[in-house]
């Protein structure tokens, strides 16, 4: 079997891989070790696929559909089997391999419908059934976690936003916005929840044990609004392309605050936040047409 990986997924490792890094050259060996090691049969590789990881359709020795997944480090997939682990299939897609049994960088989970998002869904029931999954990760993280917060993270994202806008003045009216909203919002977070961390539709596939179940998280810990903000701008080239789109989004922000009973304003800021974070880091590597989108959405907040 020849693991080829989806050109997708090579454009965006390329733009964040960190000098040195041989993981894409060292993949297709990775991969082959990781069938073998598990005694699986291979059907085919996803694609297009995701932009962090390599999904690969398998079998295992008994016959059951799974879903072999090899992700870098930077990924953080440890950190990604510690959540899947702990939601123990509520909500989310299951861990079909003890943590002691598994591989750095390799997860095996179970097989949903991976060419089935709710996405498929109209908009407006979609964003129900994408909050009604997303409501269901939100619980305590394990005692003594080694989670990051999102204080970290976006603390760690807002040095990188004003070395952007230092470079690109044309940003940086957005860029202070942003950084302005995140210092108030975390400075007193409502609940420490674990979150799924990079919700959206797409993160949403058809299972058979249950309607829809998440895949993907990059777990963090801190408040709801934060994993909430993300999926407001979900087909934010639609939201562009309406003449009513700042309406609309607005709209979103206190529908989606209210369906589950999050603070519209503090759901507001994270999502000027992140949406700004994207933008510029789309801009930085050279996405021009995402970082237009994307800064143009979060000027309507």
């Amino acid at each position: 079997m020849v693991f080829e990986p989806p050109k997708r997924l090579v454009r965006a490792l390329r733009e964040t891989a960190p000098e040195g890094d041989d993981w894409l050259e060292r993949l297709p060996e990775t991969a082959r070790e990781a069938v073998a090691r598990r005694e699986l049969t291979v059907e085919r590789v996803q694609v297009p696929g995701g932009r962090s990881s390599l999904v690969v359709l398998v079998r295992t020795a008994d016959g059951t559909p799974a879903v072999l997944k090899l992700a870098p480090p930077r990924a953080r997939p440890g950190s990604e089997r510690a959540a899947l682990a702990h939601w123990g299939g509520r909500g989310a897609v299951r861990l079909l391999e003890p943590a002691s049994g598994a591989t750095e960088g390799v997860l095996l989970l179970e097989r949903l419908h991976p060419d089935v998002s709710v996405r498929s869904l109209p908009e407006a029931k979609a964003l129900l059934e994408a909050a009604g999954t997303l409501r269901r990760l939100w619980v305590e993280p394990p005692e003594g976690h080694g989670f990051e917060t999102v204080a970290k993270r976006t603390g760690r994202q807002a040095r990188a936003m004003r070395a952007s806008a230092a470079a690109d003045p044309e940003v940086a009216p957005l860029v202070e916005a942003a950084l302005t909203a995140r210092e108030e919002l975390v400075a007193a977070p409502p609940e420490q929840r674990l979150l799924h961390g990079t919700f959206r539709q797409s993160k949403v596939l058809s299972g058979e044990r249950a309607p829809w179940l998440a895949v993907g998280p990059d777990p963090v810990v801190g408040e709801h609004a934060f994993d909430l903000a993300r999926l407001v701008r979900d087909r934010v080239e639609d939201l562009i392309a309406q003449a009513s789109g700042a309406t609309t989004t607005r709209r979103r922000v206190k529908r989606l605050a209210e369906s589950l009973e999050v603070d519209r304003e503090r759901l507001r800021g994270w999502t000027l936040f992140r949406a700004v974070e994207s933008g510029v880091r789309a801009r930085r590597v050279g996405r021009e047409r995402d970082a237009e989108l994307l800064l143009e959405f979060a000027s309507w907040l």
